[in-house]
């Protein structure tokens, strides 16, 4: 039976994407929208093709890490706008990983926007919209049973071996990353239980600055009303050289709710 003609379960919709259930047990599908969202979801809008570009950039960066190692929950692309991934139990912590002082830590630090750090830097982050996302610490995540301690440190080490490779893929590509957020999950293999990357890695959640000009190619651009947040993504794609073929996009304005 073609799997894209059954009905589909609905499993889960977030901000950007909603995940439905897969044609496989342990699998997943996951749509990517265009919607747009910021500020914890306060300010929302639509951007046409975004979900197209973002699942064409994740799919190329996530197969780029499953290469050098790195697990995660991606198994193939189906279509534009789909992915087929491994259905695993998502940990309530964001990882933010900073190379440059940006957004919230410049904000909360009083430090200027653009100051490269000394040292990459991690931060915790409780997966709660409605709490506005509030930043913790280690001590907070065992507390309250978020995560062991044990896998605290595999979501460490796995976010500084991302951070290294994606740095130097965008620094190839005329792009600082300057920082960006990775969510990880759980996934029983063999009686094994292991810690892989899941979500997305896109410029919805990293941070993007051209080398030269340091122009932003990010969401920040939707943030801080800069217009032209397509033509941002598309830039990222074309210069990864994975621009969706006969793909429609905006192009001189987003529409905002």
């Amino acid at each position: 039976m073609n799997f894209r003609l059954r009905p589909r379960r609905r499993i889960y919709e977030g901000k950007g994407k909603v995940l439905f259930e897969g044609p496989d047990p342990g699998t997943l599908v996951q749509y990517f929208k265009d919607d747009t969202t910021a500020c914890n979801n306060t300010k929302k809008g639509v951007i046409t093709g975004k979900g197209v570009l973002n699942n064409r950039i994740s799919e190329y960066l996530m197969v780029k890490l499953g290469e050098i190692g790195v697990p995660t929950h991606f198994m193939r692309r189906l279509n534009m706008r789909e992915q087929l991934i491994r259905r695993a139990e998502i940990i309530p912590v964001e990882v933010v990983v900073r190379n440059i002082v940006a957004g919230s830590l410049s904000e909360r630090l009083g430090i200027e926007e653009g100051t490269v750090l000394p040292r990459s830097i991690v931060e915790f982050y409780y997966k709660k919209d409605e709490l506005g996302n509030p930043m913790v610490s280690d001590e907070h995540i065992t507390a309250f049973g978020w995560a062991s301690p044990m896998e605290i440190d595999e979501m460490m080490s796995l976010s500084l071996r991302v951070n290294d490779y994606l740095s130097g893929l965008f620094l190839g590509i005329g792009l600082k990353l300057v920082d960006f957020k990775l969510e990880f999950g759980r996934l029983w293999d063999n009686d094994e239980l292991h810690i892989i990357l899941a979500d997305e890695i896109s410029p919805d959640n990293c941070r993007l600055w051209d080398v030269k000009t340091n122009e932003k190619m990010d969401k920040d651009r939707f943030r801080r009303d800069l217009g032209k947040v397509a033509e941002a993504y598309q830039e990222v794609a074309r210069r990864l050289g994975i621009m969706p073929e006969n793909a429609v996009f905006a192009t001189e304005s987003e529409k905002q709710k």
